[in-house]
């Protein structure tokens, strides 16, 4: 079987380059066919059985009781994969099977033991009857007559294909009798797609990270068991369980490798040869969501930056360049105010201006700053709206920092019909630190009833007295097929009284409008297991956030 074609997706842009290179399949031949006298035994002893594995113990190419398969030269190859060139490889322990003239799938009595461009298969079995023959490549786990597409996947090694024997590859061939010799010639094509998986990253805190594993998430199944028809010598697909999810993990646990903590994250273009990783595939159109899990071993901190496709059909005999920028969402320091301040709540004191420890704003849960806002004379105006209108009535935000935000009202249809769903992997960065941690809700056009003047429950709560309410949350994503109705908020935590919470922990962010009863302004709050909105004092630096 030759070359694969290949496929290149630039997932980090919105336009899709595509470069097809030419697919020349695998060739071998099935030289001269052994007599076949001495073979009845062979045959009974295998009779019952859905594959026949006989041999004399001769595994020899003069065995008049096997037939030899010839597979590959030098540019015709197998089962592990070269990416620059597209040829495959035998590996150790790749067996082949083929369907005799008494309709029983015979297995190959050996096998490499070691990569090799081209093997001399030796095959027990009749084969006179026809002019073609059915043959088999079932990978490494193969019962005898099925293989599987594994949902858990494993490369111990960048930029190495051995391990697709094992999660499942495989191929098919027709043998047909070559004219005027006692040969049979097939090309063998691989029935599988795979991606090929190339991060890269100019962030230089995940410089420092590895890649530990890639999560593949589909709209259907993309993992399958395939099984020999006796019959028909077809190949019938039939579902696996969790078939829409597969992980291949990029580790290496032999005492002593390179990479025992993964695979390295230095490169900052791609570089399949750093940290290259693949993945096999079921074939068909999919709509993909890939999560690369990425471990910060100083701080034991590990998560996933994840990246969307669009429905794509990916092809039989195929491979997909799936290049990906893991700069992580980075979200900025200046967005902590009391409600509706005119400046944030570290205005003169920000923690880019690098100021002494305990001078300015503080970057790392539980340290403090006495520099924080402390009553309505303060001098960089990042005091409260200490405005009161009266019982019952509304009284929204009037600075820029508030009044644009979602009123109490949108906050309840985001809580409660918004189908939140907890992520506690998503990494992401703040004031030059790595957390994980948010929640994931339905954008405002996804949820059906949204009202800006009334709550979920019909009524008004910007004039209707102190309401709140607390629902409990999904801790399971959103599927692939429905990731682009979410928009992401990370728990980016509080300031109360100069003293940083909560970051990774809990997200709270102020809405536009004040509680219609006393010094209070309403806020919409998350953690692992639950959401809020609550009416609470307006002196806590939360979050002033735009919600989609």
């Amino acid at each position: 079987m030759g070359r694969l074609s290949k496929r290149i997706i630039n997932k980090t842009e919105s336009k899709k380059k595509r470069q097809t290179m030419k697919k020349n399949l695998f060739k071998a031949h099935l030289l001269s066919f052994a007599a076949f006298c001495g073979l009845a035994l062979a045959f009974a002893s295998c009779a019952n059985e859905d594959v026949a594995q006989g041999t004399t113990g001769k595994e020899t190419e003069n065995d008049k009781n096997l037939t030899t398969f010839v597979a590959g030269d030098e540019t015709k190859t197998r089962t592990s994969m070269d990416y620059n060139s597209g040829n495959f490889y035998w590996e150790a322990g790749d067996y082949i099977y083929v369907k005799d003239d008494d309709g029983v799938l015979q297995k190959s009595t050996n096998a490499p033991t070691q990569k090799v461009a081209s093997f001399k298969y030796m095959v027990p079995g009749k084969f006179t009857a026809s002019s073609s023959y059915k043959v088999y490549y079932l990978g490494k786990n193969s019962s005898g007559n099925s293989v599987s597409i594994s949902t858990t996947q494993s490369q111990t090694a960048p930029d190495n294909t051995a391990h697709f024997g094992t999660a499942g590859d495989y191929g098919t061939a027709t043998a047909n009798k070559v004219t005027g010799k006692n040969q049979f010639a097939f090309e063998l094509e691989h029935q599988p797609a795979y991606l090929v998986f190339q991060p890269y990253t100019s962030n230089t805190i995940l410089q420092s990270c590895y890649l530990t594993k890639v999560e593949v998430s589909s709209d259907n199944d993309i993992a399958e068991t395939y099984t020999v028809n006796a019959t028909t010598g077809a190949l019938v697909a039939s579902a696996v369980t969790n078939g829409t999810k597969i992980v291949l993990t990029t580790k290496d646990a032999t005492s002593g490798s390179s990479y025992n903590n993964g695979f390295p994250l230095t490169n900052s273009a791609a570089s399949v040869t750093t940290n290259g990783a693949y993945m096999v595939i079921k074939p068909g159109t999919h709509t993909l969501r890939v999560r690369y899990w990425v471990k910060d071993n100083a701080t034991g901190t590990e998560g996933t930056i994840t990246k969307t496709y669009p429905s794509t059909a990916y092809a039989s005999n195929t491979y997909y360049d799936m290049t990906a920028d893991l700069n992580v969402r980075d979200y900025d320091g200046d967005h902590y105010y009391m409600w509706d301040a005119q400046q944030q709540y570290w205005y003169g004191y920000e923690w880019t201006k690098n100021l002494a420890s305990g001078v300015g704003q503080p970057t790392l849960n539980d340290n403090s700053s006495s520099n924080y806002p402390r009553n309505s004379s303060d001098a960089n105006n990042r005091w409260y709206n200490e405005s009161f209108l009266g019982n019952g009535i509304s009284n929204p935000a009037t600075h820029t920092s508030c009044k644009d935000l979602p009123n109490i009202n949108e906050m309840t249809w985001y809580a409660k019909e918004g189908d939140p769903r907890w992520d506690a992997d998503e990494l992401w960065t703040t004031m030059g630190h790595l957390y994980k941690g948010g929640m994931w809700f339905k954008k405002k056009s996804q949820i059906s009833g949204y009202n800006s003047n009334t709550a979920y429950d019909g009524t008004d709560w910007r004039t209707n007295g102190n309401n709140s309410g607390s629902w409990s949350v999904s801790q399971t994503l959103p599927s692939a097929a429905d990731a682009n109705n979410y928009f992401y908020l990370p728990a980016l935590g509080d300031y109360l009284s100069g003293q940083l919470r909560d970051v990774g922990y809990i997200g709270y962010y102020w809405s536009s409008s004040a509680t219609p009863r006393g010094l209070y302004a309403y806020y919409l709050a998350f953690e692992n297991g639950r959401v809020r909105v609550y009416g609470f004092y307006r002196h806590f630096g939360f979050r002033a956030e735009s919600f989609q």
